[in-house]
Protein backbone atom coordinates (compact mmCIF):
# COMPACT_ATOMS: atom_id res chain seq x y z
CA UNK A 1 0.00 0.00 0.00
CA UNK A 2 1.36 3.42 -0.96
CA UNK A 3 1.27 6.40 1.37
CA UNK A 4 -0.03 9.02 -1.04
CA UNK A 5 -0.64 12.48 0.37
CA UNK A 6 -4.21 13.64 0.31
CA UNK A 7 -5.09 16.02 -2.48
CA UNK A 8 -5.42 19.65 -1.37
CA UNK A 9 -8.84 20.54 0.04
CA UNK A 10 -10.59 23.58 -1.43
CA UNK A 11 -13.66 25.20 0.08
CA UNK A 12 -15.63 26.71 -2.81
CA UNK A 13 -18.04 29.43 -1.68
CA UNK A 14 -20.47 30.36 -4.47
CA UNK A 15 -24.18 31.14 -4.28
CA UNK A 16 -25.03 30.34 -7.91
CA UNK A 17 -25.60 26.61 -8.21
CA UNK A 18 -24.51 26.34 -11.86
CA UNK A 19 -21.21 28.12 -11.24
CA UNK A 20 -20.64 26.16 -8.02
CA UNK A 21 -21.20 22.87 -9.82
CA UNK A 22 -19.00 23.81 -12.80
CA UNK A 23 -16.07 24.96 -10.65
CA UNK A 24 -16.44 21.99 -8.29
CA UNK A 25 -16.41 19.51 -11.17
CA UNK A 26 -13.38 21.09 -12.79
CA UNK A 27 -11.46 21.34 -9.52
CA UNK A 28 -12.18 17.70 -8.73
CA UNK A 29 -11.14 16.71 -12.26
CA UNK A 30 -7.92 18.65 -11.66
CA UNK A 31 -7.14 16.59 -8.57
CA UNK A 32 -8.49 18.70 -5.72
CA UNK A 33 -10.87 17.60 -2.99
CA UNK A 34 -13.74 20.11 -2.88
CA UNK A 35 -16.34 21.08 -0.31
CA UNK A 36 -18.88 23.79 -1.03
CA UNK A 37 -20.86 26.49 0.75
CA UNK A 38 -23.64 28.71 -0.59
CA UNK A 39 -23.32 31.75 1.69
CA UNK A 40 -21.01 33.49 4.13
CA UNK A 41 -22.36 31.88 7.29
CA UNK A 42 -22.00 28.38 5.81
CA UNK A 43 -18.49 29.30 4.59
CA UNK A 44 -17.40 30.30 8.09
CA UNK A 45 -18.88 27.15 9.64
CA UNK A 46 -17.42 24.88 6.94
CA UNK A 47 -13.98 26.50 7.11
CA UNK A 48 -13.81 25.97 10.86
CA UNK A 49 -14.97 22.37 10.53
CA UNK A 50 -12.93 21.13 7.57
CA UNK A 51 -9.84 23.39 7.75
CA UNK A 52 -9.31 23.68 3.98
CA UNK A 53 -6.01 24.30 2.29
CA UNK A 54 -7.60 27.18 0.37
CA UNK A 55 -10.95 29.00 0.25
CA UNK A 56 -12.39 30.37 -2.99
CA UNK A 57 -14.71 33.09 -1.71
CA UNK A 58 -17.35 34.69 -3.90
CA UNK A 59 -17.73 38.22 -2.57
CA UNK A 60 -21.40 38.78 -3.47
CA UNK A 61 -23.22 36.32 -1.24
CA UNK A 62 -26.62 36.39 0.47
CA UNK A 63 -26.67 37.06 4.21
CA UNK A 64 -23.09 37.43 5.37
CA UNK A 65 -21.26 38.44 2.20
CA UNK A 66 -17.79 37.30 1.21
CA UNK A 67 -16.20 40.50 2.49
CA UNK A 68 -17.53 39.99 5.99
CA UNK A 69 -16.95 36.22 5.99
CA UNK A 70 -13.31 36.88 5.09
CA UNK A 71 -12.94 39.49 7.84
CA UNK A 72 -14.42 37.06 10.38
CA UNK A 73 -12.14 34.21 9.31
CA UNK A 74 -9.03 36.41 9.22
CA UNK A 75 -9.75 37.86 12.68
CA UNK A 76 -10.04 34.41 14.30
CA UNK A 77 -6.69 33.00 15.54
CA UNK A 78 -7.83 29.51 14.51
CA UNK A 79 -8.56 30.46 10.88
CA UNK A 80 -6.51 33.58 10.15
CA UNK A 81 -3.82 31.55 8.36
CA UNK A 82 -6.27 30.13 5.78
CA UNK A 83 -5.50 31.19 2.22
CA UNK A 84 -8.54 32.98 0.79
CA UNK A 85 -8.89 33.90 -2.88
CA UNK A 86 -11.72 36.28 -3.70
CA UNK A 87 -13.94 35.56 -6.69
CA UNK A 88 -15.83 38.53 -8.06
CA UNK A 89 -17.65 39.54 -11.22
CA UNK A 90 -16.48 43.10 -10.51
CA UNK A 91 -13.04 43.15 -12.13
CA UNK A 92 -12.19 46.78 -11.48
CA UNK A 93 -8.87 47.52 -9.71
CA UNK A 94 -10.55 48.98 -6.58
CA UNK A 95 -12.43 45.70 -6.10
CA UNK A 96 -9.19 43.72 -5.93
CA UNK A 97 -7.70 46.15 -3.43
CA UNK A 98 -10.87 46.10 -1.37
CA UNK A 99 -10.69 42.28 -1.29
CA UNK A 100 -7.09 42.43 -0.06
CA UNK A 101 -8.09 45.05 2.54
CA UNK A 102 -10.73 42.61 3.81
CA UNK A 103 -8.03 39.98 4.23
CA UNK A 104 -8.12 38.05 0.96
CA UNK A 105 -4.76 36.76 -0.18
CA UNK A 106 -5.65 37.15 -3.85
CA UNK A 107 -8.36 38.17 -6.30
CA UNK A 108 -9.75 36.37 -9.34
CA UNK A 109 -12.19 38.10 -11.69
CA UNK A 110 -15.23 36.11 -12.84
CA UNK A 111 -15.94 34.74 -15.24
CA UNK A 112 -12.61 32.99 -15.44
CA UNK A 113 -11.70 29.93 -17.39
CA UNK A 114 -11.43 26.85 -15.20
CA UNK A 115 -7.77 26.24 -16.11
CA UNK A 116 -6.96 29.82 -15.03
CA UNK A 117 -8.64 29.17 -11.69
CA UNK A 118 -6.64 25.96 -11.21
CA UNK A 119 -3.43 27.79 -12.13
CA UNK A 120 -4.08 30.44 -9.46
CA UNK A 121 -4.94 27.86 -6.80
CA UNK A 122 -1.83 25.89 -7.69
CA UNK A 123 0.29 29.03 -7.46
CA UNK A 124 -1.10 30.11 -4.09
CA UNK A 125 -0.70 26.65 -2.60
CA UNK A 126 2.78 26.21 -4.00
CA UNK A 127 1.79 23.01 -5.74
CA UNK A 128 3.31 21.20 -8.64
CA UNK A 129 1.18 19.78 -11.40
CA UNK A 130 1.51 16.36 -12.91
CA UNK A 131 1.85 15.90 -16.67
CA UNK A 132 -1.93 15.34 -16.83
CA UNK A 133 -2.56 18.75 -15.26
CA UNK A 134 -3.55 17.36 -11.87
CA UNK A 135 -2.49 19.25 -8.78
CA UNK A 136 -0.28 17.48 -6.34
CA UNK A 137 1.43 18.48 -3.14
CA UNK A 138 5.17 18.88 -3.44
CA UNK A 139 7.20 15.94 -2.16
CA UNK A 140 8.64 16.45 1.30
CA UNK A 141 12.31 15.80 1.71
Amino acid sequence: MTDRPLAPLVLLVEDFADAREMYRDYLEFSGFRVETAEDGRAAIDQARAIRPDLILMDLSLPGIDGWEATRILKSDPETKHFTILALSAHAMAPEGQRARDAGCDGFIAKPCLPHELVAEITRYLGLATSPGGRARKPKRR
